[in-house]
């Protein structure tokens, strides 16, 4: 297992900006590094200008620099472009190690991405990695067809909205709905989603994660990308979900048993309990557990 990660991305904060607290990776850093000493470790570059510009606007680059915030939850802080395209590079280089390689990597970065559309930022997202690295993939690596798995309980209504209609992609997001942002309640034939109310029952959102687990596989992508976001879990202080630990492991299980190259990224999960969802997730991906 690879992990990219750089600790300057818990740089930036602000008492308006709870409860997306760039700290817990460093906490998810820890707990990884004393429960999984043989994994490796690599700090990502930062993106460079021309790969942001296959999903993003010059506009909105432009706008990251401009000192005034782009809504209540998303605010601006110095420094926070450098931070989007560092969490950007993270996501470009462990999409091309996992193609090159055919073995697992992950972002623990922050900020987020999959609220972050063209030319918007929104939902504590900047730029949108995910999206960056799967047009990079197809462009650079050959790859003929990407699928973005996105499991966080919040609707990437960003990714959709870059990747939504592009041929050679395919968007499965299982959600929260009713909730932020309001999308996701219905698909086309390039973005899947499973709308999930709030407090479904677990076997039923688990069964809903199958199927669209199942429909990233029928979609037989060269290289799946995966928004993984650790909100669903029961004890998040921002949903209503009921997802415990043990389920996402059983998530990382599926995605070990593939055998497509796969990489992810941090999305959300704002609960105290982040490193071991995290650690469950990718022990079970790795074959460990």
């Amino acid at each position: 297992m690879l992990i990219l990660h750089d600790p300057q991305c818990a740089g930036y904060r602000g008492a308006s900006f709870l409860p997306e607290k760039p700290e817990r990776v460093i906490a998810t850093e820890a707990h990884l590094r004393a429960a999984r000493p043989g994994w490796t470790w690599r700090t990502p570059g930062i993106a460079p200008e021309e790969i942001i510009l296959l999903a993003h606007s010059p506009e909105h680059l432009r706008r990251l620099d401009e000192p005034r915030d782009f809504d209540p939850d998303t605010p601006w802080f110095p420094g926070i472009s450098g931070h989007a395209r560092r969490s950007v590079g993270a996501a470009v280089e462990a999409a091309r190690h996992a193609v090159e390689t055919g073995r697992p990597a992950f972002s623990l970065m922050r900020p987020p991405g999959h609220h972050a559309s063209a030319d918007t930022a929104g939902g504590f997202c900047y730029l949108n990695q995910v999206a960056v690295a799967a047009l990079a993939a197809r462009r650079d690596l050959g790859t003929l067809k990407v699928a973005v798995w996105d499991f966080d309980a919040h609707h990437g209504n960003g990714t959709e909205a870059i990747l939504g209609g592009r041929d050679g992609f395919l968007y499965c997001s299982v959600h929260q709905h009713p909730a932020f942002p309001g999308t996701g309640s219905s698909s086309s034939a390039s973005c899947l989603n499973w709308p999930v109310r709030p407090g479904r029952p677990r076997a039923q959102h688990m069964e809903s994660l199958r199927a669209s687990w199942e429909a990233v596989l029928s979609f037989k992508p060269g290289l799946i990308l995966i928004s993984a976001g650790f909100d669903a879990y029961a004890k998040d202080p921002i949903t209503d979900m009921t997802l415990e630990i043990e389920d996402f492991a059983e998530l990382g299980r599926w995605v070990g048993g593939s055998g497509v190259p796969t990489a992810a990224v941090l999305e959300g999960g704002y609960s105290d309990d982040l490193p071991q969802l995290i650690g469950a997730f990718l022990a079970a991906w790795a074959q460990l557990i």
